[in-house]
């Protein structure tokens, strides 16, 4: 897209930001599920058929940030209070000189269940019919077909 002028670009940029806003708080808090679904979408992310997404989910990422993306497969359960983080930074801290932000995607894959107050970590993906734990804090991938639980996630069980 080729912008008039700077003060177009800003107006564009600002609305695009304001649409992922408005994404993410329909996300987390409209009361039917359909509506919630749509607020991920809304946000230019990924979303399969019959997803379900429980209250409560945040969806931590720079807003202005390409790199970051969610996919979200067929049939994905998403239990209330989740955490999905695609980018982490200590923000305006002195440490940002030492530690780089981390930018990257979140894929859950089809049938996943991932239980209440879950929180998945950057550039992790959750296999097919994997389920994750209530609680649990993923911080590399789920295989296919595996049960993980803790802090950090843990293999538990293979269905």
């Amino acid at each position: 897209m080729v912008y008039a002028n700077k003060t177009e670009y800003k107006q564009v940029n600002f609305f695009a930001k304001l649409k992922i806003k408005i994404g993410k708080k329909i996300a987390k808090s409209f009361p039917l599920n359909s509506i919630r679904v749509f607020g991920l979408k809304l946000c230019g992310f990924n979303v399969g058929d019959k997803v379900y997404i429980g209250e409560d989910l945040i969806v931590a990422s720079i807003i202005s940030e390409k790199s970051c993306n969610l996919f979200i497969g067929d049939r994905v359960a998403i239990g209330p209070r989740v955490t999905l983080i695609l980018s982490s930074d200590a923000n305006w801290s002195n440490l940002m000189e030492k530690i780089k932000p981390k930018k990257s995607t979140v894929i859950l894959k089809d049938d996943c269940w991932i239980g209440a107050g879950a929180i998945i970590m950057p550039g992790t993906t959750i296999g097919k019919s994997a389920i994750v734990g209530a609680g649990a804090v993923v911080t590399k991938n789920v295989p296919d077909n595996d049960v993980v639980v803790g802090i950090p996630a843990k293999q538990i069980e293979k269905i």
